[in-house]
């Protein structure tokens, strides 16, 4: 079923002229809707009808207080866009009054027709709208303005449609709406995602709504976390408005004082969407608010101002990178050459959202490092170069003011900025039709959430009085805590929190605030999922206590809190009960599924009981969430390792098992390159399943990091023996061991033989012999070079192996016996090596083997004097005489 134009009016937020033809309610209706005039819409004789109490008792939730599904026209379809654009309605004016501003002229309580008998209070329907807004165990934040607005939304979408297809699309955008307005976005896997996917079918063909569609579907992804599936919808949506776009660099210079061209990071970038007079009306690239006073006043009254571009003003570097070539240092390469650096042209409002969406994916992805910052860079420039929406302006700054918040330079305008960011939302310098149709494909934080990162800005900077009086302002009593923490004040954090629980503070600030009064037991009632949350928060502030607040939670909650188990069996687990670890934390994840870390710790908790199965499973879907997750891949190996070992495991399909294996590990170590339990756990695995090539590579990454600080503990000489045994067991002929091994060759196999020799011998020469000596690691050299027939190599590495064995480092005054015979022996063996060895060394040195192995025995005799009376001194004076005789022949 296609859209109607209707419908397409308002997924894009732009009027159809065309439609003013054929004028109807409906249309009347919708272009209100589209125009930003709520009031109207909101207080018309369809929304009164649909708004109407079905029940005057407002202890009922609101679905059953309203009865939404209310035909509203004789024709089925046109009633359908009629409740349509009242939940759009209703959605938007939700989002003007927290997100875009400027103030709303109407409220909920304006909106409901009631019989003055029946007096239900603004205050009451917000208050039952937050509790309802409460989603696994996350509470609703509860100084939204409004919040009864994005309820009836919700409700009104709820409603079964059959003639508008479009209305899965505004469900995802209430969704979007509902988990920003959570304290945390709970993850989940949404009901409607294949009304989505056909939807986008319907839509294929009209790029910028297909694009819009994917951007936004990307970007919930996002707000849940999802980043590789983000990533994957971010650059689909590209492709769907047909963005040209590259990161490449061109030379420019930064500082006013930089004499030579330096190659700096640009994002070349180009539009093919078309471009309405709207979008175009500010695309030359100047931002009202770098023009004069003069030139501002003379703008007409109706006509939108960019928000405030604030200036550097540094002494030192530029305001941005000035190019000085205009072509990129790759132009050959580029695709994208013909664009001028200096002057690119002007991006669609669309494709800019989809350029900030991947700058937003680019921090995601990566570690927290000054990199990070300078690839994110290129991306918010190109968007902030050519202003042409409000809130994508908007969101540009925003992005710029977090990356420059990290610099010492830039960190005063990084601050000012986003206080004037939060200072122009209220303020009417752009219409409210330009601040919503780009609305819902930006991840534009909320009023509340833009204050709270002002009081953190704070933070960082040592102004925490000023974070302090935010934090109270806005009631986030979390990070109320933690300004008194910062503060070595911790006791009048947990003052805070009992106060809340005891409803000695925070309903009687917002009421005191209100200038209205209400009882003590109203005073003292809050919403459970918001209470369950401070028994929370006070579990964490004491420890000693932690147990009985969490299940104090819980119960509160009505088992929906997935805090208060994560948090109880974190507390367990940091015990080592491991049994109530993972009570706790199953709980958990059956309320909170797409969340990685109890996944992962109720795993750890799994291997100290040795319930290898359950481990394997928490793991595995520890990878499913977070591919990249290095350390879940690695322990997934580790527990197909251990089921492999389990003697009443079936194995049925050992190749199966080995390459679930490998899999996991080859998946783990591109994620955790610098993790030495990764590399180890891969080392031994790869060994496990025959890939000794892998494991050989994995035992240098081990020594290069460890080494320095473990010593010979670095090394795993099991694992080094056999990788030698798996060369020497071939022939050291090529040619022999090719005949012998067929096609499958151990010349070509890189697992064993000659195959593997090259990397073994490095593995020796370049990382381990120069970090790690050990007798058996010079042993197991010797035997290498033995293989290769280097006699007089292999004669060395066996001597190192006796000087730091325990024959080569005793001393006169020794007394264990056992140790002494110990030594003993390898002195024997030492001169059968030397005696075997010796004659093959060459000409000039076959006879030097002799006066060696003479010299061993005498030294060695005359520092163990004390042991005279053993049996075994017979043999060294025998072995002595012996070589004695050997010399004078």
């Amino acid at each position: 079923m296609a859209l109607s134009a209707i419908e397409k009016a308002l997924l894009q937020g732009k009027w159809n002229p065309e439609l003013d033809c054929a004028p109807s309610p409906v249309a009347e209706l919708a272009k209100q809707a589209v125009e930003g005039d709520f009031r109207a819409v909101l207080t018309s004789s369809f929304a009164r009808t649909l708004f109407t109490l079905s029940s005057p008792n407002f202890t009922k939730s609101l679905r059953e207080i309203f009865d939404l599904s209310k035909d509203l026209h004789q024709d089925s379809a046109t009633g359908e866009l009629i409740r349509l654009c009242i939940a759009i309605t209703c959605l938007h004016a939700y989002v003007q009054v927290n997100w875009t501003g400027p103030d709303l002229n109407v409220t909920p309580l304006e909106v409901i027709p009631v019989e003055s008998s029946i007096t239900p209070t603004e205050q009451g329907l917000d208050a039952k709208a937050i509790e309802e807004l409460a989603y696994g165990g996350e509470p609703a934040y509860h100084l939204a303005k409004y919040p009864t607005f994005l309820r009836l939304s919700q409700l009104l979408l709820d409603v079964p449609f059959t003639y508008t297809p479009s209305v899965t699309w505004w469900k995802l955008r209430a969704t979007m709406l509902h988990h920003r307005t959570l304290d945390e976005p709970v993850a989940h896997t949404l009901s409607y995602e294949d009304d989505l996917d056909a939807l986008g079918s319907i839509i294929a063909d009209d790029s910028n709504l297909s694009g819009r569609l994917i951007l936004e579907r990307g970007l919930l992804q996002h707000l849940f976390s999802q980043d590789r599936s983000a990533l994957e919808y971010f650059v689909n949506a590209a492709r769907a408005t047909r963005m040209d776009y590259e990161l490449t660099g061109a030379l420019g210079r930064r500082t006013k004082f930089q004499a030579d061209d330096k190659s700096q990071l640009v994002l070349l970038a180009e539009s093919h969407l078309e471009a309405d007079e709207e979008d175009t009306k500010q695309g030359d690239g100047t931002s009202p608010s770098e023009l004069s006073p003069d030139q501002t006043n003379g703008l007409a009254d109706g006509e939108s101002k960019m928000p405030e571009t604030l200036a550097l003003n540094d002494d030192t570097l530029l305001e941005q990178t000035e190019f000085t070539s205009s072509r990129p240092t790759d132009a050959n390469s580029s695709r994208l050459s013909h664009i001028d650096v200096n002057n690119q042209p002007a991006l669609h409002p669309l494709d800019q959202c989809i350029l900030l969406s991947l700058c937003l994916n680019v921090k995601n992805t990566m570690p927290a490092h000054g990199l990070t910052n300078e690839q994110m860079a290129p991306y918010v420039f190109r968007v902030i170069s050519h202003p042409r929406n409000w809130s994508v302006h908007t969101m540009a700054l925003l992005l710029r003011s977090r990356l420059e918040s990290q610099r010492t330079r830039t960190v005063e305008r990084s601050t000012f900025q986003l206080q004037a960011l939060i200072d122009q939302m209220p303020t009417a310098d752009s219409t409210l039709r330009e601040r919503l149709v780009y609305f819902h494909s930006i991840p534009l934080p909320s009023k509340w959430e833009m204050e709270r990162e002002l009081a953190l800005r704070y933070m960082s900077l040592g102004v925490v009085k000023s974070a302090l009086e935010i934090f109270e302002r806005l009631e986030m009593w979390e990070d109320v805590v933690q300004c008194y923490a910062s503060l070595n004040k911790s006791d009048k954090g947990v003052t805070v929190v009992r106060d809340l629980l005891e409803g000695r503070r925070a309903e009687v600030d917002v009421v005191l605030s209100r200038g209205k009064e209400v009882s003590e037991k109203h005073r003292a009632t809050q919403d459970a999922t918001r209470e369950a949350k401070l028994w929370c928060l006070l579990g964490d502030l004491d420890p000693d206590h932690g147990p009985e607040h969490y299940r104090k939670a819980w119960s509160i909650s009505k088992a929906s809190s997935g805090r208060a188990m994560r948090s109880l069996g974190g507390y367990y687990f940091a015990r080592g009960e491991w049994t109530d670890a993972v009570e706790c934390l199953k709980r958990a994840v059956a309320i909170h599924p797409l969340v990685v870390r109890p996944w992962f710790i109720m795993g750890c908790a799994c291997i100290q009981l040795e319930d290898w199965e359950t481990a394997r499973d928490a793991f595995t879907r520890c990878v499913a969430i977070d591919p990249e997750d290095g350390e879940s891949w690695s322990n997934l190996a580790s527990m197909y390792l251990r089921l492999d070992e389990e003697p009443s495991k079936e194995k049925k399909n050992v190749d199966e098992d080995d390459s679930g294996k490998n899999e996991a590990t080859d998946a783990a170590v591109p994620f955790s390159n610098k993790l030495r339990a990764m590399w180890y756990n891969y080392m031994i695995v790869a060994m496990d399943v025959g890939e000794l090539s892998e494991s050989c590579r994995a035992m240098g990454r081990v020594v290069e990091m460890q080494a320095e600080k473990q010593g010979t503990s670095a090394v795993d000489e099991d694992v080094l023996e056999r990788l030698v045994d798996a060369v020497t067991r071939a022939s050291p002929n090529p040619d022999e061991a090719q005949q012998a091994g067929g096609a499958q060759n151990d010349a070509a196999n890189p697992n064993e033989g000659h195959g593997l020799s090259k990397q073994v011998i490095n593995l020796f020469d370049k990382t381990v012999l120069s970090r790690v000596s050990t007798p058996r690691i010079f042993r197991a050299y010797g035997r290498l070079q033995k293989w290769q027939s280097k006699w007089g190599d292999a004669t060395k590495a066996y001597m190192d192996a006796y000087r730091c064995g325990v024959a080569g480092t005793m001393e006169k005054g020794e007394t264990d016996v056992k140790k002494w015979k110990e030594a003993v022996t390898e002195v024997e063996d030492i001169v059968d090596i030397l005696r075997n060895f010796g004659p093959k060394v060459g000409e000039f040195n076959k006879y030097k083997w002799r006066p060696q192995a003479r010299s061993i025995v005498r030294s060695f005799m005359a520092r163990t004097k004390d042991f005279e009376d053993e049996p075994e001194w017979e043999r060294l004076a025998d072995l002595q005489e012996e070589l004695k005789k050997v010399e004078e022949e």
